[in-house]
């Protein structure tokens, strides 16, 4: 079915004087885009003869169009032509020869042909070089005069394919026209309707030279719109630090649209994080700046004609002023118009503040301060006269199932710096005091200066209802002054520095004694988690200058920025050691020389672990579906929660699930009427090339995309052009996303966007796939989906990012500070559960140690070992580890309401004779259900050692029983002081009544 655009005049420069008009249509599925391209055009010979000549007025925007193959094919027999001969190809037009193989009638002329090389879903499309088909007594037998051909139109392989109206070029002839009469102006101004986003930034559309510069722009807008539009800057001369302001805009009768209501996206906003962002917008001569502004029409606004001006000012001085007529109707938009994003209703989304405020989220409670001390849940920090912990408590029991009166201390000593001199002796400081600065439920602040006569340390620090602290460690050097080192100590207990993980230690077992140094270069590493179940800590080491880089493939395209505290060159690293006493990590930055007046910030970040205890009753109860199914499909395996994934009929574009909305809230309501809950895929990492937004935030530099060297997908290359990221690509739909450039305003749409999931679509939570923002989003986003009683379910899926391109980070240690905020983990691709040992589960995988439970993903993990931790996998991932004959387990057994003691746990009730050989078990009153696997190098047979006693049940009346579990364990019965076979890396799910 063709769709015919608007026709326009197209005159042939540098060609005999002549006019036509030439559509611009689609063709859906008319041809092959992979092997012929995305765009054709239509030629109708009414000539006769072996030749016939077309000179093709295509004004195409790609750079070196003679250097791509001209591929012709007849329509009649669908066949290629290989008798073509091409001429003067240029961006303008293009002449070829070919012979007309059907005589009089349609030709296709395929001008981007290309091919994909490389992963299928990471493609790189090649554009094909120009071949010489052509024979030589036919070139031989061209003449002079050469009948001509007719472009009959233009077509694209769809609408979203098509390069009209405003990637269809200017002629050089056509821009030194009007350069030349406005000579005398700095720049021109193009206003342009907000569903012709302006893509092109060094080429003048041809809409443009027929429509001119205006000094004016007219629309129509409803009550209470969203309403946008775009001014295009066209540079004369270099422009630096444009800005564009804006009057009231007022009506006759004296009502008026404030100028607060009108904003500009390109220069300043509101960042991600809520402080206020001021963007510098330079445009170099000849290149075109879209400033795409906002009007929030008030909703009792009347129903009239509203006038007002745009000034546009060159570093700080006015230049231009756009007159602006607004006609508002009386109808009122629904929603602010949200509802049609397509519209470009969603731009003020970019500066929204949504659930910033740093409320309280359940099951955290608010923070009290005792004298020095602050209580947040299942923890406190009591802080020193210095502003550092001198001591940090939880209260966990190893089970992590419950909470305790007994501390358990971290720290054998308060946390502390020493700024050591040349000759060994530590310069110290007095404090001036400590000073508590802010006291809210959400977050408590603090100040602290010490000082002596050559150093100055001010440290400002908060910490959230999370456990979150963050540290900022100003060092002014009041003298001139040498150092040895400026390090950090961080003195952990032994007993509760058992397990390490980050700094390229996998994690499990902390190394008795171990060193590290920078590598910002190849390593996304900055600090480490040292802790053991129930207490713990992770700490980063970060300067004012923290940039939080890319992860999940592309670390490398952005790392992390050396801090020039601690980093010091190559000089700083961290040592972490075992004195028998405490467990040191000193955080060294090596020797310097401050001058007088020099300022270092030693800034620092500290996770307090575990976030809460584990809640055993949702992992039993609450069972992912993890694929786009029927609902009663889905029903009938015993699932509870859907998690439906981009590339998905009702979410068929990752990262933007706006599209196919309607489709998704039926879904959503199908599942609900049945008692099932819909998860969606939504992270920021990358962003499909369907949202409607793609232009518009193109036009904010790299604020929201990534810099890069472009390449990917044919559209990505065609339309977005250069300096770019390509990321994902879904080759079934042609998806392709484009990398985020990390902190930006994309956060406060995303937001926005989730909370009009929820509140309009019914979603019941989302499926994070790595994560590329921070917890100042996570924070939100869990404000919003939890809103107005709504379930809010969040897990994260993480790839195993201890690689090359990841950094050689851990995911656990990287994704640490959204624990938090999470329902469950799926660690995950690439992980190993057959070769690694049982602290790797227990650390990386299991989520535990943070009050968390996962499942498994690699191969269908392995079932044995993962209920170790209550771990299965997840339906319908691995045919080979179908968990539903598990979970007939936990029902049969009635897992709710069981508590979980992990092998972990040193007065654990059940144990083995093998070291290797481990159990936890699930005790309810009268039962308990015990999960035994094996990490021995061979089959072995292993006894139980039960203390009936702490187990509750009478071993005169006990029985020992394995269900019979399909592809897990055959039924058996064992005695008490049986020995039971247990096979090299599987076990037994035994029941004890």
């Amino acid at each position: 079915m063709k769709k015919y655009f608007p026709a326009f005049l197209i005159l042939l420069s540098g060609y005999t004087a002549f006019a036509q008009k030439i559509p611009y249509t689609n063709c859906k599925n008319c041809w092959l885009a992979d092997s012929l391209g995305n765009h054709r055009v239509v030629l109708t010979f009414n000539g006769t003869g072996k030749a016939a000549k077309v000179i093709i007025p295509w004004r195409r925007r790609d750079n070196d169009p003679g250097n791509k193959r001209i591929i012709i094919e007849d329509a009649k027999t669908k066949q290629k032509i290989t008798n073509v001969k091409a001429g003067n190809i240029n961006r303008e037009s293009g002449e070829v020869v070919f012979e007309p193989t059907s005589g009089k009638g349609t030709y296709f002329v395929y001008y981007m042909p290309y091919k994909n090389e490389g992963r299928s879903n990471y493609p790189q499309g090649v554009y094909l070089k120009p071949e010489n088909t052509a024979s030589p007594t036919w070139l031989h037998s061209l003449g002079a005069h050469i009948p001509l051909a007719t472009v009959k139109e233009f077509q694209s392989v769809d609408g979203f394919n098509s390069f009209y109206p405003m990637e269809v070029i200017a002629t050089k002839k056509e821009t030194s026209a009007l350069v030349s009469k406005h000579r005398a102006e700095r720049f021109l101004v193009f206003p342009e309707d907000r569903l012709n986003s302006i893509r092109m930034t060094k080429d003048l559309p041809r809409r443009w030279i027929q429509l001119g510069p205006q000094s004016k722009y007219a629309a129509t807008a409803l009550r209470g719109e969203n309403f946008s539009f775009q001014l295009g800057v066209y540079a004369l001369q270099n422009l630096d630090n444009v800005k564009v302001t804006f009057s009231d805009l007022k009506a006759a009768s004296g009502k008026k649209i404030p100028a607060s209501a009108i904003f500009c996206i390109n220069t300043g906003g509101t960042a991600y994080d809520g402080s206020p962002l001021t963007k510098t917008v330079n445009v170099a001569a000849g290149n075109i700046q879209a400033l795409w502004c906002g009007i929030d029409v008030p909703a009792n606004a009347g129903a009239a004609l509203y006038t007002g001006n745009a000034t546009i000012s060159i570093n700080g001085k006015a230049s231009k002023q756009i007159r602006l007529s607004v006609k508002v109707s009386s109808t009122l938009a629904k929603n602010g118009g949200v509802d049609e994003p397509w519209k470009m209703t969603r731009l003020g989304w970019l500066n929204s503040t949504m659930a910033q405020k740093n409320t309280v989220i359940a099951p955290y409670t608010p923070l009290l301060v005792k004298n020095n001390t602050v209580e947040l849940l299942g923890r406190k920090v009591e802080v020193n006269s210095d502003g550092f912990p001198k001591q940090i408590q939880t209260f966990f029991t190893p089970g992590m199932t419950e909470y305790t009166d007994k501390p358990n201390n971290l720290l054998t000593e308060a946390l502390h710096f020493h700024f050591i001199k040349p000759d060994g002796k530590n310069i110290k400081l007095k404090s001036q005091g400590l000073q508590f600065t802010k006291q809210e439920p959400g977050t408590v602040q603090w100040t602290a200066t010490s000082a002596n006569d050559s150093l100055q340390m001010e440290v400002t620090a908060s910490i959230e209802f999370d456990g979150f602290m963050a540290y900022t460690v100003k060092l002014t050097a009041l003298q001139n002054v040498d150092f040895k080192d400026i390090t950090m100590h961080i003195p952990f207990k032994r007993d509760v520095a058992k397990y390490m993980m980050g700094l390229g230690e996998k994690g499990g077992y902390r190394p008795e004694n171990f060193e590290w140094k920078w590598d910002v270069a190849h390593k996304n590493q900055d600090g480490a988690w040292i802790g053991n179940v129930n207490a713990g800590l992770q700490y980063s080491l970060r300067d004012e200058k923290y940039m939080r880089p890319l992860n999940t493939n592309f670390y490398l395209q952005k790392p992390l920025v050396l801090p020039s505290s601690w980093g010091n060159g190559d000089k700083g690293g961290i040592k972490v050691k075992d004195d028998g006493k405490a467990v040191l990590a000193n955080n060294y930055s090596g020797e310097r020389k401050l001058n007088k007046g020099d300022v270092l910030y030693y800034n620092f970040n500290l996770l307090i672990t575990p976030f809460h205890t584990i809640n055993t009753d949702f992992q039993w109860a609450t069972r992912f579906y993890h694929a786009y199914k029927p609902i009663d499909t889905i029903k009938q395996v015993g699932a509870t929660v859907i998690n439906i994934h981009h590339a998905t009929a009702i979410n068929p574009n990752i990262n933007y699930p706006f599209i196919a909305w309607k489709a998704m809230k039926a879904y959503d309501d199908s599942a609900h009427a049945v008692g099932l809950k819909v998860k969606i895929y939504n992270t920021i990492r990358e962003l499909s090339n369907h949202a409607y937004e793609t232009f518009a935030l193109r036009s904010l530099g790299h604020e929201i995309y990534s810099p890069g060297k472009g390449g990917g997908f044919s559209w990505l290359q065609e339309h977005v052009s250069d300096d770019y990221i390509a990321a994902w690509f879904v080759p079934e739909i042609k998806d392709a996303a484009i990398i985020n450039s990390g902190m930006n305003r994309w956060h406060n749409y995303y937001v926005e966007g989730m909370n009009w999931l929820t509140q309009n679509v019914g979603i019941d939570g989302i499926y994070l796939d790595d994560v590329a923002f921070d917890r100042v989003t996570m924070k939100r986003i869990k404000r919003v989906l939890t809103k107005d009683g709504h379930p809010g379910i969040i897990d994260l899926h993480s790839a195993n990012q201890y690689n090359k391109s990841d950094g050689f980070n851990n995911s656990a240690n990287l994704y640490m500070e959204h624990f938090p905020y999470l329902n469950r983990l799926w660690f995950g691709e690439y992980f190993d559960y057959e070769k690694n040992a049982p602290d790797f589960f227990l650390t990386e995988v299991s989520g535990i140690p943070f009050g968390l439970m996962g499942e498994m993903l690699q191969g269908g993990g392995n079932k044995w070992r993962g209920m170790v931790y209550g771990m299965t996998n997840r339906m319908p991932w691995s045919d080979g580890a179908d968990p539903r004959p598990i979970w007939k387990v936990w029902d049969d057994f009635g897992m709710k309401g069981t508590k979980m003691i992990g092998y972990w746990v040193d007065d654990t009730p059940i144990k083995t004779d093998h070291d290797k050989v481990l159990a936890t078990v699930y005790k309810k009153n009268g039962a308990a259900l015990v999960a035994i696997a094996s990490w021995e190098d061979n089959d072995t047979d292993v006894q139980l050692k039960i203390d009936w006693e702490k187990l509750g049940i009478d071993p005169a009346k006990a029985t020992i029983t394995a269900p019979a579990i399909k592809g897990f364990q055959p039924a058996k019965t064992f005695g008490p002081n049986d020995k039971i076979p247990v096979e090299k890396a599987k076990g037994w799910l035994l029941i004890i009544k």
